[in-house]
């Protein structure tokens, strides 16, 4: 049975997303393989981040325990939950009837090996210049992508705003069935700005996603 380094599980809304503002089951996992400069779940990258070490039948009976309080959308985040070396069973054991499995995954992994027979839905980082781990983007992952995931371009800066118009053009995302996203970093760029240059490069086909936990609650607070 596969075993976990499970930072943090709660239900709360989806703050950011396809299914934004639903209820969803958050498992959170230690560990990443990027150190980005505005990450704000630093602490859960590290290796000696605290972590509760659990199954995944201890997963899936926190799973059957939301579905009864009436949650189906289930995200699996980190860190980079993508890394925890039995995550593709724990994905075939959440691909139940009426539950939605998506994956926060921060572009540096491939998602060629789990799109298979309990394909989760994607939700894709495209790490930018402000970032400092653009270098690490595995762009394949995007032939990977079809209508049920997203690509996430978080903004911290006007020079992310025209790396990420280069991507979509080269990689003509706009032409792909998945959604893409403009997040802007929380307080280092106003999404006036990112609306305007929008309006500017006529991108139609993006959508500006603002993180709606950081506007409930305290942007620092956990466990929301």
């Amino acid at each position: 049975m596969g075993t976990f380094r499970l930072a943090e599980h709660f239900i709360s809304i989806n703050g950011e997303g396809r299914t934004a503002g639903e209820l969803a089951l958050f498992l959170r996992f230690t560990g990443c393989n990027l150190r980005c400069a505005w990450c704000d779940t630093m602490w859960a990258n590290e290796n000696d981040a605290p972590f509760t070490a659990v199954t995944t039948k201890d997963l899936t009976d926190i799973a059957e325990n939301a579905a009864k309080a009436g949650v189906h959308n289930i995200t699996l985040t980190g860190g980079e939950p993508l890394l925890q070396k039995d995550i593709a069973e724990l994905i075939a054991a959440l691909d139940t009837p009426g539950i939605r499995v998506e994956i926060e995954t921060n572009g540096a992994v491939a998602l060629q090996p789990f799109a298979g027979e309990h394909r989760p839905v994607f939700t894709v980082d495209y790490k930018l210049p402000s970032s400092g781990m653009e270098r690490f983007m595995l762009t394949e992952n995007f032939d990977v992508l079809n209508g049920n995931d997203s690509v996430k371009f978080v903004i911290g800066s006007r020079t992310d705003l025209e790396r990420a118009a280069e991507i979509i053009e080269i990689y003509r995302l706009d032409e792909k069935p998945c959604t893409l996203f403009f997040s802007p970093v929380f307080g280092n760029i106003e999404p006036a700005e990112i609306v305007e240059f929008m309006k500017e490069r006529k991108l139609g086909c993006v959508r500006l996603q603002l993180q709606l936990h950081k506007m409930i609650w305290d942007p620092e607070k956990r466990g929301v």
